[in-house]
């Protein structure tokens, strides 16, 4: 499943806190950028973005899919990194919905890879109790452990 493929790419990130929401997209992203896949211009479009049309990508409570566009600059491979952070990261101070602690980074040059990798996540989402977990994950073990359950 999904989490299993994050975690044998190294993809995944666990943290406390970032300084701002900014800092939430660069640092959710590390994993994605330290092996090459994405770099900061891909990075500066999603800010960029989030500024011009606000956190699109807050998909539900708690769980944002930062992501700019297909093939987009500073992207040069397909894959989805993971984040957690402990203290919720604030999007919208006017609406709590948009706050995120969990974050999946989207970077896609191949279409139909970016499909999959988006119909696995969202099935994977729409699990009872599967954000939950994730929620009290801490560890890449944690991480195997939930994809497993799941996956059964």
């Amino acid at each position: 499943m999904l989490l299993k493929d994050i975690v044998e790419a190294n993809h995944y990130l666990f943290t406390d806190s970032f300084e701002s929401w900014q800092d939430s997209i660069y640092g959710a992203a590390q994993p994605l950028v330290d092996d090459g896949t994405l770099d900061k211009e891909y990075l500066d479009k999603i800010i960029e973005n989030v500024n011009t049309y606000g956190p699109y990508f807050i998909i539900m409570p708690d769980v944002a899919m930062p992501h700019s566009t297909l093939g987009g600059a500073g992207c040069h491979k397909t894959a989805i990194g993971f984040c957690k952070v402990k203290k919720p990261v604030v999007f919208d101070p006017e609406d709590e919905t948009k706050n995120a602690r969990l974050f999946f980074t989207l970077a896609a040059v191949d279409n139909d890879k970016h499909l999959q990798n988006m119909v696995q996540l969202s099935e994977m989402l729409i699990k009872d109790g599967i954000v939950e977990d994730l929620l009290a994950a801490e560890t890449k073990e944690d991480l195997l452990d939930i994809d497993k359950k799941y996956s059964e």
